[in-house]
């Protein structure tokens, strides 16, 4: 089953270290991806730019409208999309909970959601639209 995993981190925590410190850590945890690869339990992910890159998008007033940077203020910013291949929920805590990027942020672990029969149906119907 699949897994996604997002990974927040602590700005303030990132900005405090050293350069030594930042190379350590992001060493780790591409080795630590590396393992997961290597183990079959890598099903993908990117990392993410700063929050200050971005925009969300909003439906406002019968139309869309933005805005910049993430929607919400928080501590911890989303930094990067794991996808991961595992048994079940305890198996993905598991693997999870030995990622090196723990040091300075958290994991949210979501089961992947199963989108075939909800597309099938939605195929039969925009079918039924065309040739009707």
């Amino acid at each position: 089953m699949k897994y996604l995993c997002f990974g927040y981190y602590d700005k303030g925590k990132f900005e405090v270290m050293t350069e030594s410190e930042r190379n350590a850590m992001f060493d780790a945890c591409i080795e630590y991806d590396d393992h997961l690869r290597a183990s079959g339990h890598w099903a993908g992910g990117e990392a993410l730019q700063g929050p200050e890159t971005g925009l969300t998008l909003h439906w406002r007033n019968g139309t869309v409208a933005t805005t910049d940077g993430p929607y919400t203020e928080t501590k911890e910013q989303l930094g990067g999309i794991l996808m991961l291949e595992a048994r079940d929920i305890n198996h993905a805590i598991q693997l999870m909970s030995q990622h090196p990027g723990l040091k300075i942020g958290s994991w949210e672990i979501r089961p992947a959601g199963d989108m075939s029969e909800i597309l099938k149906a939605s195929e039969q119907r925009r079918q039924k639209h065309v040739a009707g």
